[in-house]
């Protein structure tokens, strides 16, 4: 008796994820918090030799999409590999890179952000999210976070959830909106007070203005915010309440620091409107 023949069925995600890359629109998989699979146990902490911060990974060879934005192909031998579908048949989303397809993504947060790019900006395609519009433009720039209230540019070196085609014609990147982005470090809504203690109750100075000590205090908040694998939200809060615990009280902390924690949480998926909360946040547990 002939036995059945047994049909893997295609993850809907990979279905979605092939007819954009046939359209020449980079794809990745995302995972639950609309966050790109963490690196494997080789390219962990770019071991591997790869640099997700270019626009390429650099020279590692790892098959699985580990890197973030970088991951993005175009390639339907690699979206099908078993490497990936794998992690296709885990994924919540599908994302693409904006840049790699020559686009760019003005992502509105809130009702205030979207009517504020009816009054100021082109009309052009435009796709509904959970609580605004990601208006799409044909033209790639740098990608840039909190531009202004509820309003973040991706584009170049970042990625964008796959919403669907959206409506409307899509119009060229206009300058009014390169002209958000202004070069150097995105712009963050000022830094919550910061208690300013410049001695030790004993008179000393503060062990915290040593360049070093603060330094890896930093760099091990952003490593924890960065390989947060769940809860990121949760993962955010509690390394925000340990800054403002140890460094908080005396002064140390500058806008740089707080916009690199800021920047590492919205790096995972988070908004700018839930970072500033879980920062209010952890300030009110501790008292300032």
């Amino acid at each position: 008796m002939t036995q059945p023949t047994l049909i893997r069925r295609v993850p809907a995600h990979l279905n979605t994820a092939l007819d954009l890359a046939a359209r020449t629109v980079p794809v990745l998989p995302l995972r639950a918090g609309k966050v790109p699979f963490g690196n494997c146990p080789a390219c962990r902490d770019n071991a591997c030799g790869g640099r997700p911060n270019m626009k390429t990974p650099g020279p590692c060879h790892c098959p699985r999409p580990c890197h973030g934005w970088a991951a993005a192909t175009t390639d339907p031998t690699a979206l099908r590999s078993r490497e990936w579908e794998r992690l296709w048949r885990e994924a919540a989303a599908v994302a693409y890179h904006p840049g790699g397809a020559g686009l760019t993504v003005v992502d509105l947060d809130d009702t205030a952000a979207v009517t504020w790019a009816r009054r100021t900006l082109p009309p052009t395609r435009t796709v509904l999210t959970t609580r605004g519009e990601h208006w799409v433009y044909r033209g790639a720039m740098q990608s840039a976070n909190a531009v202004r209230a509820g309003v973040d540019i991706k584009s170049r070196m970042s990625y964008a959830r796959w919403l669907g085609p959206g409506t409307g014609t899509m119009t060229d990147l206009p300058d009014t909106v390169r002209g958000l982005v202004v070069k150097g470090s995105p712009a963050l809504p000022p830094a919550p007070r910061i208690v300013s203690v410049p001695t030790r109750p004993g008179g000393g100075e503060c062990r915290h203005r040593t360049p070093a000590y603060l330094e890896r205090g930093i760099a091990m908040a952003e490593q924890q915010i960065t390989q947060a694998t769940s809860a990121v939200h949760a993962t955010a809060y509690r390394t925000f309440l340990a800054v403002l615990s140890a460094h908080g009280r005396c002064g140390c902390l500058t806008d740089t620091h707080i916009g690199r924690l800021f920047a590492a949480a919205q790096g995972k998926g988070e908004s700018l409107r839930h970072c500033t909360d879980a920062w209010t946040n952890a300030r009110t547990a501790l008292g300032m």
